[in-house]
């Protein structure tokens, strides 16, 4: 069964579609959390972002580039936040969010028991790369 995202790219699902090529599919999030919010997607149906194929991976990321520009350009905000949360559609796919201050974005308080355990969080990962 197909994405909510592939029947988007494949039209099957109206969208506000700000950039499409080969790879990748651009549009407005019918849920936006600021006025430009856009999702970036591959259109290889892939859930987890980094189980992209590279050559799609690079073009998700180059696309990211290019759209954020112009969100920037037309929002005039100060940033475009990046988010890649990956559980609310199995289909990769990444935010991109106009705005000008930290409160334009949700943000989680701090885990203190993460924080208490970051030289062992640390070492793990070093090892894990190894």
């Amino acid at each position: 069964m197909s994405s909510i995202f592939t029947k988007i790219i494949e039209g099957v699902i109206p969208s506000h579609r700000v950039y499409e090529d080969p790879s990748v599919y651009a549009f407005l999030d019918v849920n936006p959390r600021q006025p430009g919010h856009t999702l970036v997607v591959p259109k290889l149906e892939v859930d987890y972002l980094f189980d992209l194929p590279t050559d799609d991976y690079t073009a998700l990321w180059k696309t990211v580039n290019t759209v954020a520009e112009g969100l920037k350009k037309v929002t005039g905000c100060a940033r475009v936040v990046v988010i890649v949360l990956g559980y609310e559609v199995p289909h990769a796919h990444i935010h991109l969010i106009p705005s000008n201050n930290l409160t334009d974005i949700p943000f989680p308080p701090v885990d203190e028991t993460a924080r208490a355990g970051l030289a062992e969080t640390a070492e793990l990962v070093r090892a894990a790369l190894n």
